[in-house]
């Protein structure tokens, strides 16, 4: 069966849905074309039910779905509100007793050859919106991105209509001095002011409509790359919904690699062996398999006060990766350090994170103290398949900082990778002991952002692939 064409308005209206959340393939697209050519535009419910079961597939998706239709088509800049009262109180309506019924000059003018003047005194709402979504076509609206582009937009749409035609014939009226000239350039100048709303209220709505893809874009790189201690809680929620998608795509990622070193190379003498009935022709292929193991992570947070937001990220994050990590044991410290693996993972994170803080948050860092604690009840679980992340600015508030028991752990594991919220020209300064630390580490950086953050988790999984 050969699929039906899109249709212009089908086709915006993918692009809509797309910049709405939507993911709609190009074979969803082509059932889409089906599905209009079949039921047609006319009823918009049949419409809205037919294109709802090809592009929208989860719940989620259908909340998304349904507001993206209901925007799109929506179409009320020309209701009957007020409109009938400016004709009662019209002093001649007929559009063919004034200048304006004239040619539409060097605008697009309106339907059928009619100018916008004369669009405007008939009251031809059908052909005003008409006319309306021509010139938004021609003038590119579905470019627009930001809302300081909505006046550029509404202008270049009334001209397109024959704004300035209509606005010499208005001053061609008030130029006779009567009466009745006077009263028909009131007339259509109200009519062309409730025009302008009109326009504006539509540029609004595809300002909603055509920049939501890009403006979420933005938003996104944006929050990636802002430091997370000075992120305002509005913006909490955005960020764990970045967390969980970028652990999704790391997850997906590393799984496609692991798949394929699993399978390693062609066993040629296996092979051989196995085709023997049909002559050696390989019809059976063998492969040496390769076992990869998952990197086993301890996760070490400090969580006393200005690196607690990093560290509530950081183990979000990590336990959206459960699918490509395996035995992720966390740890949270200040003055002291406790395991809360099991809290994080008989809990929704948020809810775990929470309770953590309120156990062991916000007080005042011990590194030396947190390392000692961790070398009593945890370093025998160490082993060089271990990779020991320590999330923390180092900043002891002058205390011992063991840096001998870092050392043991650096002997005993894969490696360390250290994550410190501060910039390198803080370190070392005051009571910052990062320089002390640094030497037993495989890797001291800077750990900021979201981004930072995406980073270094993908250089784990890329490593133990």
């Amino acid at each position: 069966m050969q699929a039906a064409p899109a249709t212009e308005p089908l086709r915006r209206f993918l692009q809509v849905a797309r910049g709405a959340g939507l993911q709609v393939s190009a074979a969803e697209g082509i059932d889409a074309a089906r599905a209009v050519d079949l039921v047609g535009f006319s009823d918009r419910a049949v419409l809205k039910d037919s294109l709802g079961l090809v592009l929208a597939k989860t719940p989620d998706e259908k909340a998304l779905y349904d507001e993206a239709f209901d925007l799109y088509f929506k179409r009320d800049e020309f209701d009957d509100t007020g409109q009938d009262a400016d004709a009662a109180e019209a002093p001649d309506a007929n559009p063919s007793s004034s200048p304006a019924s004239g040619p539409g000059g060097d605008g697009m003018g309106g339907q059928g050859g009619q100018s916008l003047g004369q669009l405007l005194a008939g009251d031809d709402r059908a052909a005003l919106a008409t006319a309306m979504e021509q010139a938004a076509r021609d003038a590119g609206i579905e470019a627009i991105r930001f809302f300081t582009q909505k006046n550029l937009y509404a202008r270049r749409i009334l001209d397109r209509m024959g704004l300035r035609p209509l606005e010499r014939d208005i001053e061609a009226m008030r130029q006779t001095g009567t009466p009745e000239g006077l009263g028909r350039a009131q007339f259509l100048e109200n009519r062309l002011e409730a025009l302008r709303d009109a326009v504006r209220d539509f540029v609004e709505r595809n300002l909603i409509l055509f920049a939501r893809g890009e403006t979420e874009k933005f938003r996104e790189d944006l929050l990636k790359s802002a430091r997370l201690s000075n992120l305002e809680r509005r913006d909490l929620d955005r960020m764990r919904v970045l967390v969980r998608q970028m652990a999704k795509k790391l997850a997906a990622r590393y799984a496609k690699t692991r798949r394929r070193h699993l399978r390693g190379v062609l066993d040629t003498r296996r092979t051989l062996r196995r085709n023997m009935g049909w002559g050696g022709v390989p019809f059976v292929t063998v492969w040496k398999q390769k076992r990869i193991e998952k990197p086993r992570v301890m996760v070490l947070c400090d969580v006393s006060g200005s690196v607690a937001a990093m560290s509530q990220f950081l183990l979000m994050f990590l336990y959206a990766l459960n699918e490509a990590l395996s035995d992720i044991r966390s740890f949270a410290f200040a003055g002291s350090l406790i395991e809360v693996s099991d809290i994080l993972e008989k809990a929704p994170v948020e809810d775990a994170i929470t309770r953590i803080m309120s156990l062991i948050g916000y007080g005042s860092s011990n590194y030396g103290n947190a390392f000692a604690d961790f070398q009593d009840g945890w370093m025998r679980f160490v082993t060089n398949k271990t990779t020991v992340i320590i999330l923390g600015d180092a900043r002891g508030n002058r205390t011992d900082p063991r840096t001998e028991i870092i050392g043991q752990i650096s002997q005993r594991s894969k490696r360390i990778i250290w994550l410190n919220p501060e910039y390198r020209s803080a370190w070392g300064i005051g009571d910052s002991d990062m320089y002390r630390y640094a030497p037993f580490c495989h890797l001291v950086t800077v750990c900021n952002t979201l981004r930072h953050l995406e980073r270094t988790i993908s250089d784990i999984l890329k490593d133990a692939a």
